[in-house]
């Protein structure tokens, strides 16, 4: 087999030296071309309707939320954020439950607002469905301003906590004032589990 022309020559050769040699004239290529922009670029943000800029969706873990968990932390297991009341602002619906290696904890499902103040934490305008009401929520979703969850419970005291034997689906829409909830007919939303 005869060698191919040039390949005696060093650049053929490649070594860590000519590797580091393109990794670095590579970042300075990317390098420059991120601070040349067109003349009239500038950055801009989303404004609502109103010509403000938008506050951020409340954080839940900025919140202490009603729930005693004893020594055990509070979980917070889903969460979902738009405009609930039409103000322009976003709310952020969280589920909350006690920590717990097993069985099914009951949820609390609560409703934060943003205060005008920016560095004020989240508070709580809400309460939805409360841990003593001993439900778990399944599901969470916000749309169009509702808020949807599909809720599992117990038909009777003697049904074990740790499983569940009722489904729900549950909607809560702000509504002069408050949130009103509404469920599907039983025979469409309870369902043994």
């Amino acid at each position: 087999m005869q060698p191919m022309a040039g390949q005696d020559l060093l650049h053929t050769q490649p070594r860590p030296m000519h590797w580091l040699a393109t990794a670095t004239a590579i970042s300075a290529v990317v390098a420059a071309a991120s601070f040349i922009q067109p003349p009239d670029a500038t950055a801009t943000s989303a404004r609502d309707a109103t010509g403000r800029h938008p506050a951020t969706a409340p954080d839940p873990g900025k919140v202490t939320f009603p729930v005693d968990c004893g020594p055990n932390r509070l979980d917070v297991v889903k969460k979902a954020s738009g405009d609930l009341d039409g103000d322009g602002t976003a709310e952020t619906v969280a589920v909350v439950r006690c920590h717990s290696g097993m069985g099914s904890p009951p949820s609390g499902v609560y409703v934060l607002a943003q205060p005008s103040e920016r560095r004020a934490a989240p508070r709580i305008v809400a309460t939805l469905l409360a841990p003593a009401q001993q439900r778990s929520v399944q599901t969470l979703t916000i749309k169009d301003g509702a808020i949807s969850g599909a809720v599992l419970g117990y038909s009777t005291r003697d049904v074990p906590r740790c499983c569940p034997d009722v489904r729900k689906s549950l909607k809560w829409q702000w509504k002069g004032g408050k949130f009103v909830q509404s469920e599907l007919p039983a025979s469409v939303s309870t369902r043994r589990v």
